[in-house]
């Protein structure tokens, strides 16, 4: 049993009691929306891939507190993954820890307190729901299970929450933390240089805040392969006690080596040659890890939806390249996977399209009941035909899908920025850095 003097000396390892955190790069939007949210009175939990930034945005939201005239006493920020709490991950960890704090730290207001990795505690909404209904603090929490969040969440804490969905940094964040800010086509075309080699190194070593900040290419790489590895251990295999790692592991580098690929349960089962009950689960694991995810061709009807081949895409693009065999023939898998996650940051609803002549529109965006957009994405269009067959697609769909003939049609590429008429249809041709700039 962990004692109180243990507890407050992890707390006061983790706070700001008595002393500074270490300079962070802010991350502004969800900052700005995690604190509103969090002013509600509801708990705000922020959900996300291991090592996007979770922990940092808490700590920068306790600076901003703090800032504000919030006294230092009345904040309590837990890493629940701290080695000394690993062998008392329970609800009666959670209310220690509480007591400990309040007894030690004798906060003057109503608390705010900062849980990271809430997953861990096994009962956890039980825990936060007393506390929300006894007022005793404002809670935030963080967590790197999709299902596992929604889950618990849906079922004691419906009406009593709000979340934000975290990701690796944007390429315009990328950027931000670069020291470039490009705000305006101007300073784009006068930082071209720098943006276009920028956006390389975004390609292959992708949003990880970390690795965003560290210079070295092959520190990069170590780092990423980490990531990779520690993201199967803790959120996958140990959170459902696995014990096959190297088919969990052949399954998770064959999906994210094929990113922006058509794939179903059973073309991953004979590969391996495994059962299809397996891959399924190996698959549902991974996306509740947010390690991949998986996109459904457009229809109308919801049982063509589920039926169909879905595309993947991962939650970055430098994972994906850490573990795949063929990284230099897919610069156009890359960037498509940017623009899904791009995409995903804009809350928009994403799925794919197959017309009737087998041209595949990489991006179907549904709003309500209508599309609003059909988006391809190129590496680039140096061959006439490429350029050709992008458009015919993009016009043959929006005369197919219904309700979609008043959708716009993008066609993302580098460095080209042009418009073309065909059949009574515009087609905005778009240089995709500067789409990702919101340009």
């Amino acid at each position: 049993m962990i004692q109180k003097s243990d507890i407050i000396e992890v707390l006061n390892d983790w706070n700001c009691w008595n002393h500074d955190f270490p300079d962070t790069y802010p991350r502004k939007k969800y900052e700005h929306n995690i604190i509103e949210m969090g002013l509600s009175g509801e708990i705000t939990i922020l959900k996300g891939v291991r090592r996007c930034g979770k922990s940092t945005i808490l700590m920068n939201i306790i600076k901003t507190l703090i800032s504000e005239g919030i006294n230092r006493k009345n904040i309590l920020f837990v890493n629940l993954e701290d080695p000394k709490f690993i062998n008392n991950l329970n609800i009666d960890l959670l209310s220690k820890i509480r007591d400990t704090y309040i007894e030690y730290l004798n906060p003057d207001n109503i608390p705010f307190i900062f849980l990271d990795e809430i997953q861990n505690i096994n009962g956890f909404e039980k825990w936060l729901l007393k506390e929300y209904e006894l007022k005793k603090a404002r809670l935030f929490v963080t967590g790197s299970n999709a299902k596992l969040l929604s889950r618990e969440i849906g079922t004691s804490l419906s009406g009593r929450y709000l979340d934000e969905n975290i990701f690796p940094l944007s390429f315009k964040k990328f950027l931000l933390f670069k020291g470039l800010a490009i705000e305006n086509p101007m300073e784009a075309i006068t930082y071209r240089i720098d943006i276009n080699r920028y956006f390389d190194e975004y390609l292959s070593f992708g949003g990880f805040p970390k690795i965003v900040l560290t210079d070295s290419h092959s520190l990069k790489k170590a780092e990423l392969r980490a990531y990779f590895d520690s993201i199967l251990m803790r959120d996958v295999v140990t959170r459902y006690r696995l014990d096959s790692v190297s088919s969990l592991m052949g399954v998770a580098v064959f999906l994210n080596s094929n990113i922006a690929q058509l794939s179903s349960v059973n073309a991953v089962k004979k590969h391996f040659k495994l059962s299809y009950d397996l891959i399924n689960k190996y698959i549902e694991y991974l996306e509740n890890a947010y390690l991949i995810y998986r996109v459904p061709l457009f229809d109308w009807s919801l049982k063509k939806q589920h039926t169909n081949l879905k595309k993947i895409y991962s939650i970055d693009q430098g994972l994906s390249n850490i573990v795949s065999f063929s990284v230099g023939r897919k610069i156009g898998d890359r960037i498509e996977n940017i623009v899904f996650l791009e995409l995903l940051r804009q809350n928009c609803e994403i799925y794919y399209y197959k017309t009737k002549g087998n041209y595949e529109i990489d991006f179907v965006i549904k709003k309500d009941e209508r599309i609003i957009k059909l988006i391809q994405v190129s590496a680039s269009l140096d061959k006439d035909k490429t350029k050709k067959r992008e458009i015919r697609a993009l016009v043959k769909a929006s005369e197919e899908i219904p309700y979609a003939e008043d959708a716009e049609l993008i066609l993302l590429v580098p460095d080209i920025n042009e418009t073309v008429n065909v059949n009574d249809k515009t087609i905005m041709i778009k240089d995709v850095k500067a789409w990702l700039l919101g340009l």
